[in-house]
């Protein structure tokens, strides 16, 4: 088996904005969990920093360039999404695609 494609995003919301982002985040969350390739996702909130986010995610996709083509691009919950998300952030999010190395639970 391949490893999953991980990556985290962050989210830097308007002050003004945090309740109607983790609303609407929440949605695409729910929506996305359904996709044959998701496998799991964490979504965060900044103790100290309370208006940033960060999603920990992890899919069956073959690449980031791959993930863009079959969620980003062609998902009708996700072009609503993205359509508001600018004027809830402060700056733009940034992603980061990880290398899994190795994965560790209590009692495994």
């Amino acid at each position: 088996m391949s490893k999953p494609l991980v990556f985290y995003v962050e989210f830097d919301v308007k002050a003004g904005s945090v309740e109607r982002f983790v609303e609407e985040a929440t949605k695409v969350l729910e929506a996305m969990s359904h996709e044959d390739t998701f496998i799991d996702t964490y979504f965060h909130r900044n103790v100290n920093e309370p208006n940033k986010f960060t999603l920990y995610e992890r899919w069956n996709e073959p690449s980031m360039d791959a993930f863009v083509k079959n969620q980003l691009e062609v998902k009708q919950y996700r072009a609503e999404y993205e359509k508001i998300l600018p004027e809830m952030l402060a700056s733009p999010r940034t992603f980061a695609v990880l290398e899994p190395i190795g994965e560790w639970k209590k009692g495994a």
